[in-house]
């Protein structure tokens, strides 16, 4: 999607996850900086860059990318924020079928929280790229996933239920910026009940602040770049165009577990 916003003329940052400023092959061969890394780290990573701009950003993120964009904007940081298929903050219930099944090779794995953890195939196929073609299936496998910081997942899991959790966002806020949710409808690992969920909490917090939900029929947790990506892309950039009008801002992208690569 990069590509896309700077042909409508923003300027677009995609920075890396602590860890993961490597190309696939090298964090694959050596994954030991991610051990650990929490989302506490993460956010504070992005915290920084967001800060050391000369305005602030549009925020993009997909997934766990989409938690931090919310706990970013919770800081009063971004001038909008969109986040795709996110990962739900603190307050929100995420145990759905289809997100413990995918999720629970990770979560039944002994420390978890200690390891860098690791996608099969077949469990990639069935959280992130269900119902896409084979061979679509085995070339986003191979081109993007890699192994992952088992700490995120736990720390999701168990946000509601440990004090001080670093997925706590005020949903409240008067001060956030407009934040844009978009669900897929196929999506396995976040599925749309989750998102709304999301939604709903903003939307009934009695916060004057902007939220919208969009939802997309027929689109997996991969849908940054399964065929059609091109639609969600357009309701982005009219969104954002529309009423308030953040067309001047810089537009950042958030990142996937298991990814690598502009988002």
């Amino acid at each position: 999607m990069a590509g896309f916003f700077q042909a409508r003329g923003y300027k677009c940052l995609a920075p890396a996850w602590p860890g993961k400023d490597r190309a696939v092959e090298a964090i694959r061969a050596d994954p030991s900086p991610l051990v650990g890394l929490g989302i506490g780290e993460i956010a504070a990573h992005y915290e920084q860059l967001v800060r050391g701009l000369d305005e602030p950003p549009i925020l993009i993120g997909h997934s766990f990318g989409g938690l931090i964009v919310q706990l970013l904007l919770d800081r009063g940081l971004g001038s909008a924020g969109v986040v795709l298929d996110p990962a739900p903050p603190s307050g929100i219930w995420a145990f759905e079928p289809t997100a413990f099944r995918s999720l629970a090779s990770v979560i039944f794995t002994w420390r978890g929280w200690r390891k860098v953890v690791r996608w099969t195939p077949a469990q990639f196929f069935y959280a992130f790229v269900n119902g896409l073609p084979p061979a679509e299936q085995q070339a986003a496998y191979d081109t993007h996933v890699t192994p992952e910081t088992g700490r995120i997942f736990f720390q999701g899991a168990l946000a509601s239920m440990t004090a001080g959790s670093p997925c706590r966002v005020d949903f409240a806020r008067t001060t956030r910026a407009p934040l844009l949710l978009i669900a897929g409808l196929n999506d396995h690992i976040v599925p749309p009940v989750i998102v709304r969920r999301t939604y709903r909490r903003y939307a009934s917090s009695g916060s004057p602040a902007v939220t919208a939900l969009r939802e997309f029929p027929g689109r997996t947790h991969w849908l940054l770049a399964q065929d059609g990506w091109q639609e969600i892309a357009e309701s982005i950039a009219a969104w954002l165009e529309a009423p308030t009008a953040f067309v001047a801002a810089p537009l950042m992208a958030g990142r996937a577990p298991g990814r690598v690569g502009k988002s």
